[in-house]
């Protein structure tokens, strides 16, 4: 399995405030609310195993409102992001990487997979997600 993207922020910031976790922005809010009706068929299997819990007990939110951004997944504690991508082109990967810039700024960890490897090898990403989670776990608050 090869990880798309894993990116970690690269200087300690203190943590963001919750107004920034939830975006102050009706129009974002509608949107998350319809990508939550909408998902792939990547990002509704990944759900599955991340929902209530359901991993290691580690608790995400899906389509979830970040400053002017909305993020497949998001564990608050501890901060990681979670990413389900499909299909890139040139001008989506810039914007990715300004994107993940913006998330890593806030203290988040960014993991990126590509959607068939989360339908082909969901056993290996979940792995791979709860290693992160409990990597970071060890490390001191930012």
């Amino acid at each position: 399995m090869v990880i798309k993207a894993f990116s970690t922020p690269n200087n300690k910031k203190m943590n963001p405030p919750e107004k920034l976790l939830t975006a102050d922005n009706p129009a974002l809010h509608q949107r998350a609310k319809a990508m939550r009706q909408e998902m792939s068929e990547a990002e509704a299997k990944l759900w599955q195993h991340l929902r209530a819990g359901r991993l290691n007990g580690y608790k995400f939110r899906r389509q979830q409102p970040m400053g002017n951004y909305i993020v497949d997944f998001m564990c608050v504690t501890p901060k990681l992001i979670v990413e389900a991508d499909g299909g890139q082109h040139t001008e989506q990967a810039a914007y990715d990487h300004v994107r993940t810039a913006y998330l890593n700024s806030l203290g988040f960890t960014v993991l990126r997979f590509w959607n068939h490897e989360i339908l082909q090898q969901t056993n290996d990403v979940l792995a791979e997600i709860l290693r992160v989670l409990q990597e970071l776990e060890k490390q001191p608050a930012r």
